[in-house]
């Protein structure tokens, strides 16, 4: 192999190596998607989890409704028992 041919294939590695590495290292630009994504994953995650809370809450007014709606049920009951009574 001839010495400019050596050069030549010395040169390139170099650039080679010199590209590789520029990739690895992140600019600003990848930073800053690096925190939008984090921050979206962390949203998302709240979002679930204020669902299933809001779900949680759904149930037990629901539950809450169907005693109330029960007790009124009783007393209306009693109260047209006592009426037939008089």
């Amino acid at each position: 192999m001839s010495i400019g041919k050596k050069i030549t294939a010395l040169l390139c590695s170099l650039g080679l190596v010199a590209v590789l590495s520029a990739c690895q290292e992140q600019g600003p630009a990848e930073k800053t998607g690096e925190r939008i994504d984090e921050a979206i994953e962390d949203t998302r995650q709240e979002v679930e989890e204020a669902g299933e809370e809001m779900k949680d809450a759904a149930e037990k007014t629901g539950e809450k409704m169907e005693e109330a709606v029960e007790k009124t049920g009783e007393k209306v009951e009693e109260a047209g028992e006592r009426m037939q009574d008089q």
